[in-house]
């Protein structure tokens, strides 16, 4: 399950299955929410269907939301948010080292991840904990905030980055990859009919929906 925007206008949350690439429920919103993924589950299991497992994006507080659902956090966004705090290019070692851990992280297990990781922090331990003081006021923060914020988001997404491998009986996917990919085709196929009013584009999203959902 996922969300995406069509600019400012409004989100379309869609909840696919991973078996036939089904689209099984979608809600148009104003924002991405717990609240509204919980109201989508709670349609799906009221329709009859078994939830067996479920890939997100790693939105905060979705995990414990759903605590009786194997939940996999997608991979590829970990890499979006490592990459959004230290760039495509890092500059320093520490950073390069880092972002080079989480491109490897669908070649990892946990136990692996984690040992990678710990050793990481071991030999940069001291750069990340390094401090830069204003002279005049005496204050006082972390020199590498954005370094510490891609190894905080690392180590606290680390127990459900893996959760596919943990359930290989139900063949969990590590990525919304095939999510997105949905989203990329509406899109391509909505600009070429650009200039469409709202009402109209959300028709055409429901059709273009209707026709990826289960017969």
């Amino acid at each position: 399950m996922d969300t995406t925007y069509f600019g400012r206008q409004f989100g379309l949350m869609v909840f696919m299955d991973n078996t036939t690439r089904a689209v099984l429920h979608y809600a148009v919103v104003s924002h991405e929410t717990n609240g509204a993924y919980k109201q989508g589950t709670d349609y799906l299991k009221s329709s009859g269907i078994d939830i067996q497992s479920i890939t997100c994006d790693g939105r905060r507080g979705l995990r414990t939301l759903f605590t009786s659902i194997p939940c996999q956090m997608c991979q590829f966004h970990q890499l979006q948010i490592v990459t959004r705090y230290l760039t495509r290019r890092p500059k320093n070692i520490a950073s390069i080292e880092l972002r080079g851990l989480t491109l490897n992280l669908t070649g990892l297990d946990k136990a692996d991840f984690i040992k990678r990781l710990d050793h990481w922090y071991l030999t940069h331990e001291d750069y990340l904990n390094e401090c830069s003081i204003n002279t005049d006021t005496g204050r006082t923060w972390y020199t590498h905030r954005r370094l510490r914020s891609a190894y905080r988001s690392l180590r606290t997404n680390s127990d459900w980055l893996f959760t596919y491998q943990e359930y290989e009986q139900l063949d969990i996917p590590n990525t919304t990859n095939t999510l997105e990919g949905l989203f990329s085709e509406l899109k391509r196929q909505l600009h070429s009919h650009h200039g469409l009013n709202e009402n109209r584009k959300l028709r055409f999203i429901k059709d273009f929906l209707l026709s990826k959902s289960l017969k």
